[in-house]
């Protein structure tokens, strides 16, 4: 091969190469084209989203009011939070079937229009309330409380389980039992036990949150407590604490009382409005049943008053029992200690327990000793003592 076409040969080869990687870098380009397509599609989806959302957050905030009649697929009647009622249109992108009278709408700032179909406020992280599907708290974890506890079983247990034992006698079991006595007695425990054993839904509610500040607030969550109630039943509704708004009705009172009063008012209607033989019970519980209202404790509402006094030696003893069945103990006199804890209450005894495990537990040992214990009773009622003591001499020198 001359020397001229080992030239022409290298220059054609060198050609193809050329050629060849112009073409990979070609498909290349074009990989990267598309690729940067698809980032700014998606890139334009995410900018319109946001504008959107944009968009959402600059308009006007909406009034929440509630439904009150429907007078045709187009109009309805709302109410403004405590004001005057309006006959408004409603949205043609609201389905009409979900829309019901007492339904929460969002209202249109200048037309008053139903724009929005808002949740329903029987949320109980929302109202406050404490709702536990089934507590975990039995007749075992009551010591003490025998007759108390009978007297509740009969009044509550009994017509959930067997109405029918009722219906034979030919009487209504009571609508509501009010457990009344010092605190720390075991009134709660006692209402949680029972929702546990007819496997029904526990409601805790404390009377001082159904005071609201806005005039009709505090019947409204009456209202909503109730119906709550019913759709989640079997359901015990416990009101601890119901004289923050079951207190005697004065003859003078200021805006704050009457508010008070119109939440009792509307707790006397629910307690008239259901059936005593259904599946909804209320138990309710106070420190001071001297001050309750006479209408609250006439029968019809609150048949069976059950006292929980504070326990004697016996209740001690058994509370103590409770309290210590999963405690490592040496050398315990649990009889000496239930002598010596003369008017402690459940809640005591429960502190006095407690107390006992944390001195062992300082003393870096696994088990709990006699002594632990009196060093405990000295603490949590010697304290209870002090404090006493204390309040009674701010009192005799500052009235």
């Amino acid at each position: 091969m001359s020397v001229e076409d080992e030239i022409k040969f290298e220059r054609d080869e060198t050609y193809d190469d050329y050629i060849t990687y112009l073409k990979r870098r070609i498909r290349q380009l074009e990989l990267q084209v598309r690729t940067l397509e698809a980032d700014k599609e998606r890139l334009e989806r995410e900018l319109s989203r946001l504008r959107m959302e944009m968009s959402r957050m600059r308009q006007p905030p909406a009034f929440a009011g509630t439904l009150l009649e429907m007078l045709d697929e187009e109009r309805a009647i709302v109410q403004n939070f405590n004001g005057p009622r309006f006959v408004v249109r409603i949205a043609p992108w609201i389905e009409r079937e979900k829309l019901k009278p007492g339904s929460r709408v969002a209202l249109d700032q200048r037309t008053m229009a139903v724009i929005e179909l808002l949740p329903s406020q029987k949320d109980p992280s929302v109202l406050g309330f404490e709702v536990i599907d089934k507590p975990m708290v039995s007749y075992k974890d009551i010591g003490g409380l025998k007759k108390q506890v009978q007297e509740l079983r009969e009044a509550v247990e009994l017509p959930l389980k067997h109405p029918k034992l009722f219906e034979k006698v030919g009487i209504d079991p009571p609508k509501g039992v009010l457990l009344y006595g010092p605190p720390g007695c075991g009134k709660t425990l006692m209402a949680k036990a029972l929702a546990n054993e007819v496997h029904a839904t526990f409601i805790k509610v404390v009377g001082s949150e159904l005071v609201r500040k806005y005039i009709g607030e505090g019947a409204r969550l009456v209202s909503e407590l109730f119906e709550l109630a019913r759709e989640k039943a079997p359901t015990v509704v416990f009101i601890d604490e119901i004289d923050a708004i079951g207190a005697k009705r004065m003859d003078e009172t200021t805006g704050g009382e009457r508010e008070v009063n119109r939440t009792l008012m509307q707790l006397l209607a629910e307690l008239d409005g259901f059936d005593p033989r259904g599946n909804v019970k209320v138990i309710a519980a106070t420190n001071r049943p001297d001050i309750l209202d006479p209408a609250l404790l006439r029968p019809g509402r609150f048949d069976r008053l059950i006292e929980v006094p504070l326990p004697n030696f016996t209740g001690r003893l058994e509370i103590l029992k409770v309290h210590t069945r999963r405690m490592n103990l040496k050398d315990v006199d649990i009889k000496a200690i239930a002598e010596m804890t003369e008017g402690a209450s459940g809640a005591d005894l429960k502190a006095i327990a407690t107390e006992a495990g944390m001195f062992a537990i300082r003393s870096r040992r696994s088990y709990i000793t006699h002594e632990d214990f009196l060093k405990a009773v000295d603490k949590v009622l010697g304290g209870e003592q002090k404090l006493a003591q204390q309040i009674a001499m701010h009192e005799v020198m500052y009235g």
